[in-house]
């Protein structure tokens, strides 16, 4: 009788162990602040090869490939973007280059070298959220959106996921009322994003459809844009991701655009 005592007090200690353990949920601002440095900072840097295919509510489908670098001037800080198309061929030798600025009081600094014009041309801050080549991902989609730019509040939270209720604090620059972020609670991989319109109506999603864990990094191989206005969607397939290559500063300059360097090439 004394061992069944014995046994069930140390079970009702586990079971109060586990609850409280499972009762501490961090607070918001560091689950966020953790997702993104999972989604956009793994590594110092990092190189990806993307196949984008762009499919039309009628079954059409056009796509794209390209490579990306990026390079981080600080954890959780400003970053560098340079992306060099492939194909097809009216895009080949086009490329798209972002300073990333983590002050939210500056806005980031993006180009776009078009070939056939011999023409480097400023992406205007306006136009950040617009369609990035023709694509349902838009160009601040690319290198992220600042986390200072929102307000966060965890809605909810469950055995699979954090999610985030974002607020813009300048409604009147973007075109969404709120967006909510689901983020495991394992790795910190953000899975779905879901934005809402200025009539609460769901209209665009994200969502990540296949993570792998690569160089100790877990890092999303597959993901999926939909418009549900439009009925078009967009979809990424990334391979041969490396991380901490040591890439060069002056890689991510206006002279590489028009003559990009073999690390973004290969």
């Amino acid at each position: 009788m004394k061992r069944l005592l014995q046994a069930a007090c140390l079970l009702g200690i586990s079971i109060s162990a586990f609850a409280a353990d499972q009762g501490k949920i961090p607070d918001v601002e560091s689950i966020v602040n953790k997702a993104n440095i999972v989604a956009y900072y793994q590594g110092d840097d990092g190189k990806a090869t993307i196949k984008m295919t762009i499919t039309s509510k009628q079954g059409q489908k056009r796509q794209r490939e390209f490579n990306i670098l990026r390079k981080d001037v600080a954890d959780g800080g400003d970053q560098k973007y340079f992306v060099y198309f492939q194909r097809p061929a009216d895009v080949r030798r086009m490329t798209y280059m972002v300073l990333k600025h983590a002050d939210p009081g500056k806005d980031d600094d993006r180009w776009l070298y078009l070939p056939a014009l011999s023409l480097v041309k400023r992406v205007a801050a306006g136009d950040k959220r617009t369609s990035f080549v023709g694509s349902d991902f838009l160009y601040e989609d690319v290198s992220g959106r600042s986390l200072a730019e929102d307000t966060h509040e965890l809605v909810e939270t469950n055995d699979q996921f954090f999610i985030v209720k974002n607020v813009p604090k300048h409604p009147d620059t973007v075109e969404f009322n709120y967006f909510n972020v689901s983020i495991d609670r394992m790795t910190y991989v953000p899975m779905k994003m879901e934005f809402y319109d200025k009539d609460d109506k769901l209209y665009r999603v994200i969502e990540s459809k296949k993570v792998e864990k690569i160089q100790d990094f877990h890092t999303v191989v597959r993901s999926v844009v939909s418009n549900l206005k439009t009925g078009s969607k967009t979809e990424m397939e990334f391979s041969k991701v490396k991380y901490n290559l040591g890439l060069k500063d002056d890689i991510f300059s206006e002279r590489y655009m028009q003559r990009p360097p073999r690390e973004a090439m290969r």
